[in-house]
């Protein structure tokens, strides 16, 4: 397919998208079965050209001057295509299947610079969630605003029950995999530049060996800072898709006892496929939304991991569509369940055992806001100095993207990672 066709095959997406309200990977799959004749380099490129559309939603309308699919296409058309502003307005002549010729608007705002837009138009952030999240980061808030626009990196968690990084990085030399620069277990795969994707890393040998898991490096280091090791009785009490579930049984090295719950069974259907791959052997996985054999177990765990339901903010990079969807009632059921995680969680701690909290989001309300409440009425807890706990062998953790010491705020634009908050809470002994 010719460029302007493929433009004009990401408006068509868009519009599913937009004005049906279709899911971002049914609608492209859809486009997809609709047009067979389309090669896997053309379907790449569209389903490219359409996330960079949704991560830069704002500033894109705005530089263009409509919020339309076809605004949205044609403004994410340059960098999405490794196209020149001047090759976008010519690829566009309405012939061969091309969207029609652009306005003289159009053609003006591929290369109308951002700096008179409004600081959340900049930084690609929904309005109503601008107040908190400028307030969270001051004046890097536009910086951080635009990492989360761009595209993420493929992460991946070594193991150790079965290999090492140096075997993955061996493994998977030709997609260019390096070191993750915090996480020790980390290796990352460059994101894809112009018409290019992410490789389809699943259908490597290695990952069905189980020498690794697709994981952001943020979860990983929420992982390490856990305190789950040999020995020691740990529950994940909302284990998803068990992600970290199986970070935590190689921490523990296939010794003691660790638990896996959540109240989807949906969510936690797939850890038994990944139980297997990955060799665990000390998991026991507890029946989907039976919260009284949860509360049953007592307060017996060395380590409770709270992986709280949350905005998902921290992921907009993965699922720029979630940016746009998100209401500001939504983010008051989260903080009430985030509430009801809490108080369930600390009920199982053991004294001397501990308390981490997890949230992929960036908003204080989530994170920081949620804690303070916690410890308030919780006094038997105290919060640890990530810091004082961090001990992968690979140097000084990094400043917090929040400034404190008391809990850990990863950001893309200060660590390279997904948004995630990690708070370690110790209950008195």
């Amino acid at each position: 397919m010719k460029p302007g066709a493929r433009i004009a095959a990401a408006i068509e997406v868009l519009e599913s998208i937009l004005n049906r309200y279709q899911p971002v990977s049914i609608a492209l799959t859809d486009w997809g079965k609709a047009h067979r004749f389309a090669g896997s380099g053309d379907r790449n490129a569209i389903g490219g050209m359409v996330y960079d559309a949704l991560r830069r939603r704002a500033s894109i309308a705005w530089a263009l001057g409509a919020d339309t699919p076809r605004s949205l296409a044609i403004g994410a058309a340059s960098s999405a295509l490794g196209l020149t502003p001047e090759a976008v307005i010519a690829a566009c002549d309405g012939a061969d299947h091309s969207p029609e010729p652009l306005t003289d608007a159009e053609k003006a705002g591929l290369t109308r610079p951002l700096d008179a837009a409004p600081d959340h138009v900049q930084a690609d952030i929904p309005e109503w969630l601008w107040p908190a999240f400028s307030a969270q980061f001051g004046e890097r808030a536009v910086a951080e605003g635009q990492a989360m626009a761009r595209r993420a990196p493929a992460d991946l968690r070594v193991n150790t029950l079965k290999a090492t990084r140096e075997k993955v990085l061996k493994a998977l030399a030709s997609f260019g995999a390096e070191p993750c620069a915090i996480s020790p277990i980390g290796v990352r795969v460059p994101p894809p530049v112009g018409a290019q994707r992410t490789p389809n890393l699943q259908a490597e040998a290695a990952f069905q060996a189980g020498w690794f898991e697709i994981q952001d490096e943020g979860s990983q280091i929420a992982a390490l800072l856990s305190g789950a090791g040999p020995r020691k009785q740990v529950l994940d009490l909302c284990a998803g898709a068990g992600g970290k579930t199986m970070a935590l049984a190689a921490l523990m090295q296939n010794t003691g006892q660790l638990y896996a719950y959540d109240a989807d069974r949906n969510q936690l259907k797939p850890i038994f496929e990944r139980v297997k791959r990955a060799g665990v052997r000390n998991l026991q996985v507890l029946r989907a939304g039976d919260e009284a054999a949860v509360d049953a177990l007592g307060p017996r765990f060395d380590v409770v991991l709270a992986d709280a339901p949350c905005t998902g903010t921290g992921t907009w990079r993965r699922r720029p569509d979630a940016k746009w969807k998100l209401k500001p009632e939504q983010l008051d059921a989260r903080t009430a369940e985030q509430r009801a995680v809490l108080k369930r969680a600390a009920a199982l701690v053991k004294p001397g055992g501990r308390l981490v909290y997890v949230t992929c989001s960036l908003l204080p309300e989530e994170n920081t806001g949620q804690i303070a409440r916690f410890l308030g009425e919780n006094a038997e807890f105290l919060p640890i100095p990530v810091a004082e706990i961090w001990d992968a062998g690979s140097g000084d953790l990094p400043p917090s993207a929040d400034g404190r010491t008391d809990s850990l705020l990863l950001t893309p634009e200060r660590h390279g990672t997904d948004g995630f908050f990690i708070a370690v809470l110790a209950r008195k002994a």
